[in-house]
């Protein structure tokens, strides 16, 4: 019971302290399909995904798949996210009329309550148990992610149970207090669209040169981006000839025939549908724009070269998704690696100024720039580096092109992947990036993070507000499953007897569970 928030709480008299198989007719998950789709055709599935941080089925996205494998959800099921990041597992939600007869991956558990056990009250609380951190302490932690099993939800996890009356009352309560709360998160989350959109447009006039525009008008460059990149080119070819012939001088080898034949090219860039640049700048691959040292263009360590049980609290750290994604670096939750282990890992190292990128998510692809203000790094799994060739590519210009709608656009449809999307160095490394004259890229740098300052103080001023909102969110449903909510009614029929009539309703049945396809409206 570590870490349970009612751990130290006696419950009302009438209420008790359960398991999950105690009060559902079935807890299982659903299937994974490699065959789906996005166009609306088949059977919506639904994923880790389609339930949010709200408690809320989350329809903005959908799979489908051709079948349902018998396993139709019903109004008043309960869908657990069973398997993500430690984090996130444990978002739960209500079904509704609008997704019955939808399905689901087998990274969700569906849980089926027993009649007399409100549905909303159930994904409610178990929603909470998420939000206070509690289901991240149950999870079994994997490489890249965890899980809870269904036989670990169904006999482990603690259910608070009030008579069914109360939960009913209680679910009202929450309802009319959360309505409230939730009309204030959609006025600050529009907020936030908003700037995000705002923030997106910045970056597409930044790639695409129309930011600059004036600017390019009264600065004529020296060298065009393009000349640029032809030069650091012939530069990089040079240099690994240089490299060859001191190698067979050391060798005591006379260079072969043809041996120039032998350069590793540089992937070229696929320009195809993307838009016009400004003249004088030029496409440009990742591979291209990387510095020619080893390693500058890698990914993580695989999951066997880089284990949990090699997680120290001190050392030298490591960077995560979540990292990249939060553009936050150290703190509590840092993880690291002894120094040995770091050494084994040197391909994987990061530093200052390198840019990372996150190659799985829904979608993958989010850039950022390694901070100088923290200490040399190990990237872990799902991580691309890219160490620029600095004097081609400024980090935080390629930060802003990967973010871009440039990027995205690219990004899309290099993933696969079908319970998480990744992309492959392989192909990122062709990703197209635009090459603007050295001078350009600094002012467009400077220009964006001028410009960026405004709306990230908003940024930051909404996710305050919206931690406060969680915070409240978290005190209402704390109040509802502890019986502060709303007065207990001494009339009310003990939980204890609804849990006897469903024991006495099983054993009529001669089995320990309810049918699968117990009606829904039998249930509410």
């Amino acid at each position: 019971m570590q870490r349970y928030p009612f751990s130290h709480f006696t419950p009302p008299l009438n209420w008790s302290l359960v398991a999950l198989e105690d009060i559902s007719a079935d807890v299982s998950p659903g299937f994974a399909n490699g065959k789906h789709n996005s166009d609306g055709t088949g059977i919506p599935h639904l994923r880790p995904m389609n339930v949010d941080r709200s408690g809320q089925i989350d329809l903005n996205v959908v799979k489908s798949v051709a079948e349902s494998n018998g396993i139709e959800l019903l109004s008043g099921d309960v869908l657990f996210n069973n398997t993500n990041s430690a984090e996130l597992v444990g978002k739960t939600a209500v079904v509704s009329t609008r997704e019955t007869g939808f399905v689901f991956s087998n990274h969700m558990t569906r849980i089926r309550p027993e009649f007399g056990v409100n549905p909303a009250f159930a994904a409610r609380q178990l929603h909470f148990l998420w939000m206070t951190g509690y289901m991240k302490h149950r999870c079994t932690n994997h490489v890249n992610q965890a899980s809870i099993s269904s036989k670990t939800l169904a006999k482990t996890i603690p259910f608070l149970l009030p008579p069914a009356a109360e939960q009913t009352r209680i679910v009202a309560k929450l309802e009319e207090l959360l309505s409230d709360l939730d009309t204030g998160v959609a006025e600050l989350k529009a907020a936030q669209k908003k700037l995000a959109q705002y923030r997106q447009s910045l970056l597409k006039a930044a790639v695409e040169g129309a930011l600059t525009a004036e600017w390019r008008q009264q600065h004529s460059p020296a060298e065009t981006g393009a000349q640029l990149l032809q030069r650091i080119l012939q530069e990089r070819r040079a240099r690994w000839e240089a490299k060859q012939l001191a190698r067979f001088k050391d060798q005591g080898k006379t260079p072969p025939k043809d041996w120039q034949k032998k350069y590793p090219e540089p992937v070229q860039p696929n320009t195809s549908g993307l838009p016009k640049l400004p003249q004088g700048w030029a496409w440009a691959s990742v591979e291209q724009i990387a510095s020619d040292e080893r390693y500058s263009l890698s990914i993580g360590p695989f999951g066997s070269n880089l284990k949990v049980p090699d997680y120290q609290e001190s050392g030298v750290p490591l960077v995560f998704v979540r990292n990249i994604r939060s553009s936050n670096y150290g703190g509590e939750h840092t993880k690291f690696v002894t120094p040995a282990k770091a050494v084994e890992l040197s391909a994987h190292n990061i530093a200052a100024g390198d840019v990372l990128v996150t190659k799985m998510g829904e979608p993958p692809g989010d850039a950022d720039v390694y901070p100088d203000d923290q200490p040399p790094a190990i990237i872990t799994a799902d991580c691309i580096k890219i160490r620029c060739w600095r004097e081609l590519m400024a980090a935080h210009f390629l930060k802003f092109a990967i973010n871009s709608h440039i990027g995205k656009r690219q990004i899309e449809p290099m993933t696969q992947g079908v319970a998480q999307k990744k992309v492959s160095l392989g192909r990122f490394s062709s990703l197209a990036v635009p090459v603007p004259p050295a001078a350009e890229q600094a002012e467009i740098v400077r220009m964006v993070n001028e410009a960026d300052h405004e709306a990230v103080e908003q940024l930051e001023a909404i996710e305050l507000s919206l931690k406060q909102s969680t915070a409240q969110r978290q005190n209402i449903l704390r109040a509802a499953f502890s019986g502060q909510l709303v007065p207990q009614d001494p009339n009310d029929e003990p939980a204890s007897v609804l849990l006897a009539r469903i024991r006495a309703e099983r054993g009529e049945r001669g089995t320990g569970k309810t049918s699968r396809g117990r009606n829904a409206k039998e249930r509410n």
